[in-house]
């Protein structure tokens, strides 16, 4: 018996000729034979023959093995920062037996369905509603493979508009401005032009996240009067105005 490959011989009979101690020989019985071959690579691929010489002629049987490889992704875009109206690319590939096919998924902030699957995605134009966590999978038959991105879009502040407080004398008063920015806003307070600092004269401004608050303690006559709350990143500003206002009505204060 001689088992030959598309490499050299491996075992003339019993005697072994490689020189691979991955692969063995299994004597199953008197006529039956094994080869094993321990932790399979590339190169292990291709045609096997076995060939016994009988008493009229040799007979031959053949096997050829196809190596499978799991996929592995070997190039990713990294995390992102962009600004809005920018168009990019976003790039996923990968290896493996069979060639893995690549898919593009939104996980956050909502999941959704596959938006591609292609190796690169591309965004013309991206908004800041596209920001988020991007997953790229790698799938063959043998397994899968996944990386993650995140992608942020910068954009200027937004606004929405304040809401006017009535407030009697004596009493607290709170104004509160919501601004939706990236990077996110820094935020100021103005009455009647005029930057208000606070704690002082009774005002306290505290900002959390998207949201800036002024509590004034105690109100009086002076506190009453138009206010501005302006927001601010790297890429522009927004302002929105509240008017408190006390016992005689906002429309006292247009007159």
């Amino acid at each position: 018996m001689v088992v030959l490959s598309s490499h050299p011989i491996l075992y003339a009979g019993e005697d072994k000729w490689s020189v691979d101690p991955r692969v063995s020989l299994e004597v199953l019985s008197r006529g039956e034979f094994t080869i094993r071959i321990e932790d399979v690579d590339m190169y292990d691929e291709g045609q096997y023959v076995c060939a016994v010489q009988t008493r009229s002629r040799p007979r031959t049987t053949s096997v050829h093995v196809i190596v499978q490889v799991p996929p592995k992704i070997t190039n990713v875009t990294k995390d992102m920062r962009v600004n809005e109206g920018s168009s990019i690319a976003l790039m996923c590939s990968g290896s493996g037996r069979p060639e893995p096919s690549i898919t593009w998924r939104i996980l956050s902030p909502s999941a959704r369905g596959i938006v591609s699957q292609e190796e690169y995605l591309e965004i013309p134009a991206v908004t800041r509603q596209q920001a988020g966590i991007y997953e790229c999978s790698a799938v063959n038959e043998v397994s899968a493979d996944v990386r993650t991105l995140q992608l942020v879009v910068n954009f200027p502040p937004s606004m929405s508009k304040g809401k006017d407080v009535g407030v009697p004398l004596g009493q607290r008063g709170v104004l509160q401005c919501e601004a939706e920015a990236e990077p996110a806003a820094e935020f100021e307070w103005y009455k009647d032009d005029r930057r208000i600092v606070s704690s002082l004269n009774g005002i306290e401004i505290e900002n959390v996240s998207k949201f800036s608050r002024l509590t004034i303690f105690n109100v009086s006559e002076e506190n009453y009067g138009n206010y501005t709350c302006v927001a601010t990143n790297t890429l522009g500003s927004a302002n929105t105005s509240i008017i408190v206002f006390g016992e005689y009505g906002i429309y006292a204060l247009h007159n």
